[in-house]
């Protein structure tokens, strides 16, 4: 049976009936693509949420769309676009960085925007009233089509009335090449964020889909978002990070050791940049080594400044996937222990180190290097990885290499107790040793020094299985603040979970 609801723009009892429907509990939400124009007479027709729209960059591509819908007095206290950099100063401020498309940028308009209807509305004249701000600081392409443009976009909302404050934050990465198309991708996406603030905030994950509503992912990429205060209590922001790569929203994401999800391009911009890809099921003392070891060459061997450099563990969503389906449990354990230890984490769905690279690259021209165990280089130098480039593997060094990357080698223990380093490595074509020795050659593929030879029996799955088994030996494989942190949560305790 199909039902067809008609409604007019001044219909009260309508209004009343959506304010009902924004109590509804998440699970109640109805998970259907609604049409731009239906969400925002929706929430027109709502009398109870009323706030402001200050859009800068892209012109009021937002609020044009509430104006457009009709009863747009209902909802609109306010909308402003400060264009001149002297005027936004005067209202918002001026940055120490002098930019205007940043995040702190954006909090700045959220809290000058709040503050005002705060100030100014009576809420004892509407005691029902749930107030909340929109905001968003953009730079569509340029003239020259050579940077297409980002911007940071938010709402700072209450659920309930008189209640406190709400706040989604995110940052996007424009993918078309037109600016007219830039701005209606972003009034699109602004409508489809206050929309979710409202009817959808009771399921983020589900709010976050909906963002994508009558938009491509070939349009614009999300590479951050954060939930913060009472509505959200129970989010973990990590875990949103994950979703935005698990559905292709975003090729990577950050977080930091806080747990807080950072934007790639702050962290990386102009910096000297140390990757280091892996399992981190559990971290072990050898993942440790190969960090500290490897950091220490990269930098005397390049003279390089420590606080210019950016360290970056890297879990890819092909690890995640390696045990079938994202584990939520699993990947926050693995979190856990990476932020407790003061690291930056990377989430990507860069199954190819080439493509990591490419994509630290569009961020900062400084030197990249990765670190990696020994079985991991003898993969890197086969061909059947590159099957999907037109050039295969030779295409596939070429990208990775071509921006001067170094390669940091930790060796490996055979089977017969012997140490394999780059130097006495068997690749599975040996044909191919000439180029591979070109590399090693040119100082690109450098073997970790000073390493501890009686760890190189340790493996994170061996460390695990020990867990599992009640083998208290395994507090010797891992640093110290681990095993603590491991026996404190009972993390990577259940076998049968993973």
């Amino acid at each position: 049976m199909n039902l067809v609801i008609l409604y007019a723009n001044n219909n009260e009892n309508m209004s009343n009936f959506f304010a009902e429907d924004l109590s509804l509990p998440g699970d109640r939400i109805i998970d259907q693509k609604q049409a731009i124009s239906d969400k925002t007479l929706k929430i027109n027709l709502n009398k109870n949420i009323y706030g402001s729209f200050a859009e800068i960059g892209a012109g009021q591509e937002t609020a044009r769309h509430f104006f457009r819908a009709g009863a747009a007095s209902r909802t609109v206290a306010k909308a402003m676009s400060a264009y001149d950099k002297q005027f936004s100063d005067a209202i918002y401020t001026v940055e120490q960085d002098g930019r205007y498309v940043t995040e702190s940028r954006l909090h700045k308009m959220l809290d000058h925007e709040v503050k005002l209807l705060e100030e100014r509305l009576d809420q004892n004249e509407h005691p029902d009233r749930i107030y909340f701000s929109y905001a968003n600081t953009v730079a569509t392409i340029d003239f020259a089509k050579k940077f297409k443009g980002h911007g940071w976009v938010g709402i700072r909302f209450q659920n309930e009335a008189q209640g406190e404050f709400n706040e989604i934050i995110l940052h996007i990465q424009f993918k078309e090449n037109d600016v007219l198309l830039q701005q209606r991708t972003l009034g699109t996406l602004g409508v489809n964020l206050i929309y979710g603030a409202f009817y959808q905030y009771h399921d983020p994950k589900k709010l976050i889909h909906h963002l994508y509503d009558h938009l491509d992912k070939d349009q614009l990429e999300i590479d951050t978002i954060n939930f913060s205060g009472p509505a959200f209590k129970s989010v973990d922001n990590r875990l949103m990070s994950l979703f935005l790569v698990k559905n292709g929203m975003a090729d990577a994401v950050m977080f930091a050791p806080n747990g807080k999800n950072i934007l790639p391009a702050n962290t990386l911009f102009r910096k000297n940049v140390l990757l280091l890809r892996g399992s981190f099921r559990p971290v072990t003392i050898v993942n440790i080594n190969m960090y500290q070891k490897s950091l220490h060459q990269f930098l005397t061997k390049n003279n390089l400044s420590e606080q210019k450099t950016a360290v970056i563990f890297e879990i890819t969503l092909n690890n995640l996937l390696a045990l079938g389906e994202v584990n939520e449990q699993d990947f926050l354990d693995r979190a856990e222990l990476l932020c407790a230890l003061g690291h930056t984490v990377m989430i990507s769905n860069f199954k190819e180190y080439f493509k990591a690279v490419d994509y630290i690259w569009n961020y900062s021209q400084e030197k990249i290097a990765l670190t990696i165990g020994l079985p991991s280089l003898i993969e890197i130098f086969d061909a059947k990885h590159y099957t999907n480039l037109p050039g295969g593997l030779f295409e596939g060094l070429g990208r990775l290499f071509k921006h001067g990357l170094e390669i940091y080698v930790y060796p490996f223990l055979n089977e017969n107790d012997e140490i394999i380093t780059s130097k006495n490595i068997v690749l599975h074509d040996e044909s191919l040793k000439p180029v591979y020795n070109y590399f090693v050659g040119e100082e690109q593929i450098i073997d970790i020094k000073n390493f501890e030879p009686q760890n190189l029996k340790i493996f994170p799955h061996k460390v695990l299985q020990k867990i599992w088994n009640n083998d208290e030996s395994w507090q010797n494989d891992v640093p110290e603040k681990v095993a603590k942190l491991l026996k404190a949560n009972n993390l990577f305790r259940k076998k049968d979970s993973l």
